[in-house]
C-alpha cells in the first residue's frame, strides 16, 4: 500500500472534483506515513477540473443571497473554498518531509474533513439546479500555497492560520444570512463546517508553534515577518474571537490581530 504522503499526493493530482473528495476521505492513516520519503513534484499540480473558471477575486460579482442565483453563487464560493482546502491539507502531507508521524496523520484527517464539507456543500448547490464548476472563481488560496511550497513555517503561518482563519470570522455572519433566506439545510452544514474549522486552525497553530520552537523563533514577531515577506492579505474584522481562542490563537497574537 502506498504511504500516506504517496496517497496525498495523488489526492493533489486528481482532477475531477467528485474523485478528488472521495480518494481524500479515504486516505487510510497507517503507522507508515512515509516521512523519510524524497517525493519529486510531478508537473500539473493540483489537479482541477476545467470548470469553474478562476479569475482575480475583483472580477467576482456580489449577488442578493435573498435571491436563487445569489444563493447558488454563495455555495459555490464556499464549495470552492472547501476544494482547495482539501489540496491545501493533502499537499501539506505529501510536500513536507521529516516531520513527526502525527503531523501527516493530522493534516490527513484535515483532508478527510475538508472532502465532507465539499460534498455537503456541493449538495446543497445542486439541490438550487447548480454544480460545482457553474460560476467562476478565484485562485487565492492556492496561489498562497505554492508562493510557501519551499517553507513549512511559512506555509503553516499564512495559510490555516491566516487564509484558513478568515473562515472563523466569516462563517457566522454567512450563517445568518442563509437563516434569513430560509436556508436551514445549508446554515446547518455551515454549522459543521465551523466547528471542524476551528479544529483545522488549532492544527495549524500547534505546528506553527512546533517549528517556531524548532527553530528558535519567536512566534508573533515570526508572523509578522512573515506576513511582511509574503504579502499576506490583511485580515479584517469584526473577528470571531471565542473561535480563534478555541482554534489556539493566544492572547498576544488576538491583540496584535485586533491593532492590525
Amino acid at each position: 500500500m502506498p504511504t500516506l504522503r504517496e496517497q496525498a499526493l495523488a489526492v493533489l493530482r486528481q482532477a475531477d472534483p467528485g474523485l478528488k473528495a472521495e480518494a481524500a476521505r479515504a486516505l487510510h492513516l497507517q503507522d507508515d506515513c512515509g516521512e523519510a520519503l524524497t517525493l519529486h513534484e510531478p508537473p500539473g499540480l493540483p489537479g482541477r477540473p476545467a470548470e469553474p473558471q478562476l479569475v482575480p477575486h475583483t472580477a467576482l460579482k456580489s449577488r442578493p443571497v435573498h435571491t436563487p442565483a445569489g444563493r447558488a453563487a454563495l455555495l459555490h464560493a464556499l464549495a470552492h473554498i472547501e476544494f482547495n482546502a482539501i489540496d491545501l491539507a493533502a499537499d501539506l502531507v505529501w510536500r513536507f518531509g521529516g516531520m513527526p508521524p502525527e503531523f501527516y496523520r493530522q493534516w490527513a484527517v484535515v483532508a478527510q474533513e475538508e472532502a465532507l464539507h465539499f460534498q455537503l456543500l456541493r449538495a446543497r448547490l445542486q439541490a438550487t439546479g447548480h454544480d460545482y464548476g457553474d460560476f467562476p472563481a478565484h485562485n487565492g488560496l492556492w496561489e498562497m500555497a505554492r508562493k510557501t511550497r519551499h517553507d513549512l513555517l511559512a506555509r503553516l503561518a499564512l495559510v490555516p492560520r491566516t487564509l484558513e482563519a478568515r473562515g472563523l470570522d466569516a462563517s457566522p455572519p454567512i450563517r445568518a444570512k442563509l437563516l434569513a433566506a430560509g436556508d436551514t439545510e445549508s446554515a446547518a452544514v455551515l454549522d459543521i463546517i465551523l466547528r471542524d474549522e476551528i479544529g483545522h486552525v488549532a492544527v495549524g497553530n500547534r505546528w506553527y508553534r512546533h517549528v517556531c520552537e524548532a527553530r528558535g523563533l519567536d512566534p508573533v514577531a515570526t508572523y509578522a515577518q512573515l506576513a511582511r515577506q509574503y504579502e499576506a492579505p490583511r485580515p479584517r474584522g469584526p473577528f470571531n474571537l471565542d473561535a480563534r481562542r478555541a482554534a489556539g490563537f493566544a492572547e498576544d497574537e488576538l491583540n496584535a490581530l485586533l491593532a492590525n
